[in-house]
């Protein structure tokens, strides 16, 4: 800082000079290996009749030192989370049942972290033949949002998906009753058109789906609200 008399008075000159922080990498955002997207993991350590052990990896991702692996059982919702250091990591779980898995990548360097793609698979049981669906994920209207309706109707979408590959068709439940009524059954898309609404109601919602061999799971109720 430089000082100045200036007609009796100091004038002082603060100088701009360049930020000289250093600039701290992100970790990056890890892509996953196995379990397999939408299939079904047959190769675990059977632990019991009803566990089994599975190896998670995943692609190392860059400045990252250590992972979350996250895990979400489809069926139960129950969720774990395991850390590691590497990128891999196992975890025991229940047989004949579909999970979801994502990995948070962190940094000892760094309070920003990054979360990978979430996968779906299904931890097969012994003699497994026929696996069920996994629970259709809601995209739009999305849980708990605020729509306009201005031509007095909502597009319901979602995703389905099965690790068998034989969904024969979703049943949508939809009404302003917390447990909606059967809106409309065999549904072979996956949105539905013109669903009438009306301004100020609260709407819940809910898609099943149904395979070929006749299993079935259930997304969960949803709800949104119409401005």
């Amino acid at each position: 800082m430089k000082r100045y008399l200036i007609g009796g008075g100091l004038l002082l000159v603060l100088g701009c000079g360049k930020d000289d922080t250093p600039t701290v990498p992100l970790p990056g955002k890890a892509v996953l290996v196995f379990p397999a997207k939408d299939e079904a993991c047959t190769n675990g350590k059977v632990v019991s009749e009803a566990e089994s052990m599975i190896e998670f990896s995943w692609k190392a991702a860059d400045n990252t030192d250590s992972y979350e692996l996250y895990i979400r059982n489809l069926q139960t919702a129950d969720s774990m989370m395991v850390t590691a250091t590497t990128n891999k990591a196992t975890a025991t779980l229940l047989r004949s049942a579909p999970y979801a898995w994502r990995v948070v990548s962190k940094s000892s360097k760094s309070k920003e972290t990054a979360t990978s793609d979430t996968w779906k698979f299904y931890n097969a049981g012994q003699g497994s033949t026929s696996y069920a669906p996994f629970p259709a994920n809601i995209t739009a209207p999305l849980f708990a949002q605020k729509i306009g309706a201005a031509a007095g109707s909502v597009k319901l979408q979602w995703q389905g998906s099965d690790a068998d590959n034989d969904i024969a068709g979703y049943t949508v439940c939809f009404g302003t009753d917390a447990n909606p009524p059967v809106y409309k059954n065999d549904v072979k898309d996956m949105f539905l058109d013109m669903v009438p609404v009306s301004s100020g109601q609260k709407y819940y919602w809910s898609v099943t789906t149904k395979d070929a061999a006749g299993n079935t799971a259930g997304s969960g109720v949803y709800w949104f609200t119409v401005n």
